[in-house]
């Protein structure tokens, strides 16, 4: 009895299991005929290494479908084209853009959508072909390529014959330079000499001439209120001669007239007078320089006797 009991038990967990299974195969096959695909085309212009049929497609990081066909454009083998399958409701516009993409550093190759303004018209009411075309944008492995590219070409620019011949001759020039200033290492070793030298000399005469300086500062300091009292006092004095005389010349100012009127009148002869006085006492003091002898004796003077 407890064998048939047994038997049993199992048939019915099979059979339940049997039925869940037939059940979910239902459930998918109506969940799959009630969701709707949309094709698109992706054309590359670039190498899509690491792309295959079946990778993902992502639209802003959301999975919306996969690749369900990768060839070689027939007009142009350098362009790849990738035939997309998304949900029907993915707002795939006339403005979205298409790029390769990596997941992570060691991930899967997968095609990235991007933009699609709101404004933007659905892409399938513009391009009415079964697979409407979605246009690229660089990936970001492309432009780091055409980046390596440009600095390639610069840098056999800047490498040529000829900027390497100049670079070569510069370093050579430099080389001359070098060797020349080496041999001019004394001469350039007393010129450092002297120039310490007159450096210290220079500053010891700073030292001397501050102090100089300061000196003089502080006996101008210490002496400028006697010099100004006894500039005050010479100013006072002279300013009491200016009052004295004053009240001189108004006390005599009679006298002062008569002598402007009478005594410079007599004075213009005496002058003449005296003015031929000294004339004649020149004359005769060139006489006597002379000849003195013949001047005071009315003869020349007697010669002296000479042996013979």
């Amino acid at each position: 009895m407890e064998t048939k009991a047994n038997y049993v038990l199992i048939g019915a967990f099979t059979i339940i299991i049997i039925a869940s299974l037939l059940m979910f195969g239902l459930w998918a096959a109506k969940y799959s005929s009630e969701r709707t695909w949309q094709e698109y085309q992706v054309v590359f212009r670039e190498a899509v290494t690491g792309l295959s049929v079946g990778s993902p497609v992502q639209y802003n990081g959301i999975s919306v479908g996969s690749i369900t066909k990768l060839t070689l454009a027939p007009n142009d083998p350098r362009q790849v084209i990738a035939r997309l399958r998304l949900e029907s409701r993915t707002p795939v516009k006339t403005d979205t853009r298409a790029k390769l993409a990596i997941t992570s550093l060691t991930g899967p190759t997968i095609i990235q959508l991007s933009g699609g303004t709101p404004q933007a018209p659905a892409l399938t009411s513009v391009d009415k072909r079964d697979a409407p075309i979605i246009q690229t944008a660089p990936s970001a492995l492309q432009n780091i390529t055409d980046t390596a590219n440009r600095i390639v070409e610069r840098l056999d620019q800047v490498l040529s014959d000829k900027n390497v011949a100049s670079i070569a001759g510069t370093l050579e020039n430099l080389e001359t330079i070098s060797a020349s200033l080496a041999n001019r290492d004394e001469g350039l070793q007393s010129l450092l000499v002297s120039a310490r030298d007159a450096a210290q000399n220079l500053d010891r005469t700073l030292t001397t001439t501050n102090g100089t300086i300061e000196r003089l500062d502080q006996n101008l300091v210490r002496e400028l209120p006697a010099i100004l009292n006894k500039l005050d006092a010479t100013l006072a004095k002279l300013d009491s001669a200016a009052d004295n005389a004053d009240a001189i010349l108004g006390e005599n100012r009679a006298a002062i007239n008569s002598f402007a009127n009478d005594g410079l009148a007599q004075l213009a002869p005496t002058l003449t007078e005296l003015r031929g006085l000294v004339r004649d006492l020149r004359r005769v003091s060139d006489r006597l320089e002379g000849n003195p002898a013949r001047y005071l004796l009315g003869r020349d003077a007697p010669k002296e006797f000479e042996p013979k």
